[in-house]
């Protein structure tokens, strides 16, 4: 039986697509009733990878693979698709397959590098997974999604100074990519921890390292609320120094949370 850490995991966010395929924004279009638009599949007249992008959107994930299946196997960026299809149908053994094919497509597609490593993180091989972070970094060293997720897998294997460091890189090129929600696309990001509380917390230093306070006093009651004991850190550790006297700060200082 698949885990519930891995299905979190798979759904908890993808960038948009577009990074190597054609962007689809499916929100301008007519409102209709759930049933009757999941009723109706999009046209025959379009590309089987556009109608395939359409279903990835409606989370119809069965019709996206055959519509993927229509368009050109030696295609990586469908070959890719397919893995993701897959890999949100939780059947992970075919998703790690169709991100090989892609990879042997084209051996420099960071996006199904990425995504391989997103397989091994979540079967817990850490250190594969590093590797293959890594790799997608050669050739697309930009990509804030590969940074946070290189700097989650490290996180995993508790080498906490390396994944500040990949989480300030990623924040440098994407100030929000901490904050994407429910998008989907060829880049898959890993969301999923098993120390919720200190990477969190660690989430909480960053965000007061910019400056952005707001995220960073909500990061860090998230830490409190998940059982982060050492208060004394947040009086001393320097990030927090511009905060201290901040009324919301203090209360954190002085609560006791409602631990989840």
């Amino acid at each position: 039986m698949v885990s519930l850490r891995l299905a979190i995991a798979l759904m908890a966010g993808l960038v948009a697509y577009g990074q190597s395929g054609g962007l689809l924004d499916d929100t301008k279009a007519p409102v209709k009733g759930a049933a009757q638009e999941a009723a109706q599949p999009p046209s025959a007249t379009i590309s089987p990878e556009v109608r395939g992008d359409i279903f990835m959107a409606r989370r119809m994930y069965r019709e996206a693979i055959e519509a993927f299946g229509q368009a050109s196997q030696k295609d990586p960026i469908i070959i890719n698709k397919t893995g993701i299809a897959y890999h949100q149908l939780l059947q992970i053994d075919k998703a790690k397959k169709y991100y090989e094919r892609a990879l042997k497509l084209k051996p420099t597609y960071f996006e199904a590098q990425n995504n391989l490593g997103v397989i091994y993180y979540s079967q817990k091989s850490f250190r594969r997974a590093v590797n293959c972070y890594k790799k997608a970094l050669r050739f697309s060293p930009d990509s804030a999604s590969v940074l946070m997720n290189l700097g989650t897998a490290y996180f995993a294997r508790k080498n906490y100074k390396e994944a500040s460091g990949m989480y300030e890189k990623a924040l440098a090129i994407d100030p929000n990519v901490f904050e994407h929600r429910g998008t989907y696309g060829t880049v898959l990001e890993e969301r999923t921890v098993e120390e919720r509380a200190k990477f969190h917390y660690y989430l909480a230093k960053l965000y007061a390292k910019d400056s952005r306070t707001d995220l960073a006093l909500q990061y860090l009651r998230r830490a409190l609320e998940e059982g982060f004991k050492d208060k004394k850190k947040l009086e001393t550790d320097p990030e927090f120094q511009a905060m201290r006297e901040l009324p919301e700060f203090k209360q954190l200082l002085t609560a006791e949370p409602r631990v989840l």
